[in-house]
């Protein structure tokens, strides 16, 4: 992207971040969307007005819900002749389309853009099982009277038993949580040093919190005006007193303590060219410089949440940078497991030779830099809207303090993306 034209970042908003099952409970995916969609439409004085395009995501979609941006934007202030589509790259959804609305802008196919994602777990969609299914889909092709009985006769109990989704791997039958498990057991990740990461995270996110940080970027949901699962008050003796969640053997290190929860919200940002500022009398937080998808061989092997790494590595060779070359590093944490088998990887030479292609690995990061306003264990991660929430915090650090952030987001699949943000 370094030829094309610059794109901005210039404002972001999200819902507060809440477990799942609780705030947002009675609130629809589009709905949910919708919250963030139009405040951050509101702040940037779009009412009535259109954008080059808008992308919106989610993995815990129904697939009858397919239009859901396009939905979302006619309930919206935005003009009904706004386009928009869906887009996902599972967790890494929200910055996918941040990524891929930036690329417009930047070949000047269009001039702004407003990239986001939903995910609620408390809307989630219920399939029926496949035998239930096949009985519907023969229901509806029966021609007549007589064939729609003989298949009433054929109902059975056992179609009354739902196909509930579950956060798994279709090519292993394994969570995320078990697959992260294998990983810190080859990587000898300590219990202590995972829940020492996910006291930091809590910790970080409380301080910004009553700082006041987040005051700006989060939209208040009826009396919540914060993220509701961050504790401030949380300790290493509190950490240690949970009990393995995905592996129960004595051997087992991840917790609900040192693991993002299932969690309820939306996030989006709005991208602009120059030209677009100027017409519209708008800052810029920051500068969207470039972005980097990659993905590993995890059915054979390889780390399930691994592929940032090499994400990144590209994203550094491209960029002519080293990875000590930022002051800002946002690695989302899914587990705080994931993060330490990323950084250990980058300082690891035989990882760095048969992943990266280096002779040399890419080494430590200063861990005073990352996540320093929190991250996904401590403010939550509903999973299209982490991106947002990420791309719209580091702009904001950058808007306040010169400098470079580098983003890093494991997804399901085997997937990673990687972002830089530069300081205007």
């Amino acid at each position: 992207m370094k030829s094309l034209r610059p794109v901005y970042i210039v404002a972001g908003k999200r819902t507060p971040f809440a477990k799942s099952g609780t705030i947002f409970k009675d609130t629809p995916i589009n709905d949910l969307m919708l919250h963030s969609l139009d405040a951050l439409v509101s702040e940037a004085r779009l009412e009535g007005k259109t954008v080059g395009d808008v992308a919106l995501g989610a993995v815990m979609n129904s697939s009858g819900n397919w239009p859901m941006p396009r939905e979302v934007v006619l309930g919206s202030k935005l003009h009904p002749y706004t386009p928009a589509y869906y887009m996902q790259r599972a967790c890494g959804t929200g910055l996918e389309t941040t990524w891929n609305l930036a690329l417009k802008i930047a070949v000047g196919q269009i001039e702004d853009a407003i990239a986001g994602g939903v995910d609620t777990n408390s809307d989630v969609p219920i399939e029926v099982n496949q035998k239930a299914r096949n009985w519907f889909l023969a229901m509806n092709s029966a021609k007549t009277v007589g064939e729609r009985l003989a298949l009433l006769t054929k109902i059975r109990p056992s179609f009354l038993a739902p196909k509930t989704p579950r956060v798994a791997e279709a090519r292993t039958g394994l969570s995320m949580g078990e697959h992260c498990e294998l990983m810190v057991k080859e990587w000898k990740i300590s219990r202590e040093a995972q829940d020492q990461l996910a006291l930091a995270s809590h910790k970080n996110g409380d301080k910004a919190a009553q700082a006041g940080f987040f005051k700006d970027l989060i939209v208040p949901f009826g009396k919540y005006d914060r993220d509701t699962i961050l504790r401030g008050d949380t300790s290493l003796e509190k950490l240690a007193k949970l009990k393995p969640a995905f592996d129960p053997s004595p051997t087992g290190t991840l917790t609900a303590g040192n693991s993002s929860p299932l969690s309820d919200g939306s996030s989006c940002v709005l991208l602009a060219s120059e030209e677009s500022m100027k017409k519209n009398g708008w800052t810029p937080m920051a500068r969207f410089k470039d972005a980097e998808a990659a993905a590993v061989d995890f059915v054979h092997g390889d780390g399930l949440l691994m592929a940032p790494t090499i994400a990144v590595s590209r994203l550094l060779d491209r960029n002519g940078l080293k990875l000590q070359d930022f002051d800002y590093y946002e690695i989302h944490e899914a587990f705080a497991g994931q993060v330490l088998c990323t950084l250990k990887a980058w300082e690891t030479p035989e990882y760095c030779k048969k992943f990266l292609g280096k002779d040399q690995p890419l080494g430590s990061i200063d861990t005073s830099k990352m996540n320093v306003m929190g991250s996904s264990v401590a403010l939550g991660h509903p999973f299209s809207a982490t991106g947002g929430r990420i791309v719209a915090t580091l702009a904001k650090m950058l808007s306040q303090k010169k400098g470079r952030g580098l983003i890093s987001i494991c997804t399901a699949g085997g997937m990673g993306v990687a972002a830089i943000l530069e300081s205007v």
